[in-house]
């Protein structure tokens, strides 16, 4: 390893980092836009950002011996990044093998190879990064047998010849090093002196990763710190962060039956939910105060998309049923939830579908199965994929979205998705039935500005639920959404405009380190951790209408900075080469069309569930009697009646869906049996083996690979044009025809 270039006198802003000298003075280490150099030696102590210590000292890390350390070779660290350990080794598990350097930081661990520099245009991150937070599994293996988990206050057993970190994103990073030169004396903790290199970094990672779940450090990086102008930046969508933005897609859906609330702007509604959001156009924010106060966690009726034929996609929490709201409350209830329409469908969110902890188990069932190291045989292995219940999961969410997008777009309506805590499965839902329903949503930008407000400012808790607080409600609903997009784009490749990389790179960047994007349970969190809120204080002032003063948005880096992570070439990877551009988002659908949609009878209230629709008797469960509150399921509905009766009045119902061609825009899933499939290509990726044929392990052999594949795919696949597009079958019903 080369020691880095001196004489660079320029930091771009960065804070320093520090590392040990020979000399066993502290030499100030800076990173920026893919640089990094030594300056002249300080006295301050290094700052660690908005919430880390100042220094190592007294953070139970084991300090580096000087003498024998010398200098790190890290390049391009984080704002507040501290370099703790490092040791000489190399990546296994690639052909060939990559000798480098294995560096572990108050942030992440990343293997370094010799000579490799990041990129100026990606400071970031790369592929060789691991945040702590991501960091599933830690092993010490000696020879084919000898294999010890790592945790806090273990001790080395043996003297390791691999260091094995298993990702909770799949990914595996194997470090090997070299046996000749280690004395088993240098791998006793009492002795500090006789520390070696590879103990070092080993028992550094250890205690950095159980640190790090315990102070949830991540505080985020601002523009200005990544070497950015603030003032000629941009994000590459709106953030849904101001009412400009709202104002902005509301107007681009056409929802004119609809304004912007700013009822909860100082989040004294509820914290979990957005600023601003979309309430029917006579509907006062006085009203809507007391309307939400009826529902769980105060997450009331509100707007998440309007079709373009007429129809409404709300979601909302659930009744908050020991609640006693007068006649006028329950009127500016029932009036939201109908949003101006006369047929309105409520939609159990959670029926059919699986619990939290059910795909949290499945999950980790999935990642066991995954291992390099798995115990099952292979001639059981699919029957244990299966006993994972997570293609099962994936299935269900297909397949309930389907229904819900045919209930949209059959009807001029209001569909109203009603989850407990309207934070998880509803936005996963109603996130699905806009990619069935919108060629729009489909589209590069399309998609991350539905995640950017169905996820984000929603108010899921990505924090919680991706096991960074340590809490008992870990459950990757997000990822579980992901695969379902996955499996879409299996389908029907043509008809989306980002690729397999695109959700690779989505799925990976749940846990870095340098945003708030997935690293905060509410809109609350993210704007008190950037200082975007510190004016606000939780009082309602009356007639208050105007932003205050503090109403700034902090320039925080967002997932969706991919120009700071990755390279050019890696982003023309996101782009689906299959995709079809004479798909139009703006000319699918006339907006308002009436020979599309009609419209509902007279004061129809329905219940969909279990794939049925049952006709209610009323939307509240409050009003007429008390006797109402007692009841468990739901309030007194007339005996139901099933789909396939109803799809003589509605013709766009699954069942009728064999006879006619489907509405334009509108694309169905397949779920039976083989359609479903393992997401190889992610979960698959600490088994090269099992990728050889199917796809590069690192992102640069997966870039050779996609560009092979376009020029196959532009060669090869037919374009389909709109009207053949129009006459295409659900693939259900054509493959139950089939058989």
């Amino acid at each position: 390893i080369q020691p880095l270039p001196k004489g660079l006198e320029h930091s771009r802003g960065f804070p320093p980092l520090t590392a040990p000298s020979p000399d066993g003075a502290r030499e100030m280490w800076w990173g920026g836009r893919g640089q990094s150099f030594n300056v002249a030696p300080q006295k301050e102590e290094p700052e660690m950002g908005l919430s880390g210590p100042k220094s190592v000292q007294g953070s139970g890390m084991p300090e580096p011996r000087s003498h024998q350390l010398g200098r790190c070779p890290a390049s391009g660290c984080l704002p507040g990044e501290q370099i703790l350990a490092w040791a000489p080794g190399v990546r296994k598990g690639l052909e060939p093998e990559l000798p480098g350097t294995l560096i572990c930081s108050n942030l992440r661990v990343t293997f370094q190879p010799c000579g490799w520099q990041r990129s100026e245009e990606t400071p970031l991150s790369s592929e060789y990064d691991f945040s702590l937070a991501n960091i599933g599994r830690l092993e010490a293996v000696n020879g084919l047998s000898r294999v010890q988990l790592l945790r806090p206050g273990s001790l080395l057993k043996f003297i390791p010849e691999e260091i094995l970190i298993h990702g909770q994103d799949f990914r595996l990073l194997r470090v090997g090093f070299e046996a000749g030169g280690l004395e088993p004396q240098a791998f006793q903790s009492e002795t500090k002196d006789g520390m070696s290199f590879l103990l070092q970094v080993t028992m550094t990672i250890v205690q950095a990763r159980a640190q790090n779940r315990q102070a949830q450090q991540y505080a985020g990086i601002t523009l200005s710190k990544a070497g950015q102008s603030s003032v000629s930046r941009k994000p590459p969508i709106p953030l849904l962060e101001t009412s400009e933005d709202w104002e902005i897609e509301r107007k681009k859906q056409g929802a004119r039956g609809w304004r912007l609330s700013t009822v909860n702007e100082r989040f004294d509604v509820a914290t979990s939910l957005p600023r601003y959001f979309w309430v029917p156009n006579r509907t006062l924010d006085s009203e809507v105060r007391r309307a939400f106060g009826h529902f769980h966690q105060g997450r009331g009726p509100r707007l998440s998309w309007h079709h373009p034929g007429g129809s409404d996609l709300l979601r909302c929490g659930g009744f908050y049923i020991a609640s006693d709201p007068n006649k006028e409350d329950i009127r500016v209830v029932e009036s939201m939830l109908q949003a101006g329409h006369s047929d309105v469908v409520l939609v159990d969110t959670m029926d059919e579908l699986p619990s939290l902890a059910d795909v949290q188990l499945a999950h980790l069932r999935l990642r066991a199965l995954c291992l390099p190291d798995s115990s099952v045989a292979e001639d059981k292995w699919l029957s244990a994929l299966d006993g994972t219940r997570w293609l099962d999961y994936v299935r269900s969410c297909l397949r309930k979205a389907s229904d819900i997008s045919v209930l949209v777009t059959s009807r001029v309506r209001s569909v109203v998705l009603q989850e407990r805590s309207d934070r998880d499965f509803n936005g996963l839902l109603s996130s699905l039935v806009q990619l069935l329903s919108a060629p729009e949503a489909r589209t590069l930008l399309g998609f991350q500005s539905l995640v950017q407000r169905e996820w984000v400012a929603a108010g899921h808790p990505f924090l919680t639920r991706l096991g960074g607080t340590g809490a008992s409600e870990e459950a990757p609903v997000f990822l579980l959404f992901l695969d379902c997009i996955w499996q879409l784009l299996q389908q029907s490749p043509a008809e989306f405009e980002f690729s397999e990389f695109f959700l690779l790179a989505l799925h990976d960047s749940v846990r870095v380190p340098d945003t708030l994007t997935f690293l905060r349970d509410t809109p609350w969190e993210r704007g008190k951790q950037n200082r975007q809120f510190n004016t606000y204080t939780q009082v309602y002032t009356a007639g208050y209408s105007q932003p205050p003063a503090g109403n700034s948005v902090s320039p925080q880096l967002s997932v969706w900075d991919w120009d700071l992570r990755y390279s050019k070439e890696q982003i023309l990877q996101f782009h689906n080469p299959g995709y079809d551009p004479e798909h139009c988002p703006d000319s699918w659908l006339p907006r308002q069309q009436p020979s599309f949609m009609v419209p509902g009878p007279p004061s129809s209230l329905w219940l969909f569930s279990r794939g049925a629709l049952t006709p209610l008797n009323q939307l509240c469960p409050w009003r007429d009697s008390p006797s109402l509150l007692a009841v468990s399921s739901r309030w007194l509905p007339r005996p139901a009646i099933s789909s396939e009766s109803l799809a003589d009045q509605e013709w766009g119902l699954p069942s009728h869906w064999g006879a006619c061609p489907l509405p334009p825009g509108l694309l169905l899933p397949g779920y039976l049996g083989p359609q479903i499939r393992l997401w190889r290509r992610c979960y698959l990726r600490g088994r090269p083996e099992v990728q050889m044929g199917l796809s590069a392990p690192t992102i640069s052999g997966l870039q050779a690979e996609l560009a092979h594949l376009q020029a196959l795919l532009r060669k090869w696949t037919p374009r389909i044009s709109p009207e053949d597009h129009s006459k295409k079958r659900n693939p259900n019903t054509v493959l139950s025809q089939s058989h």
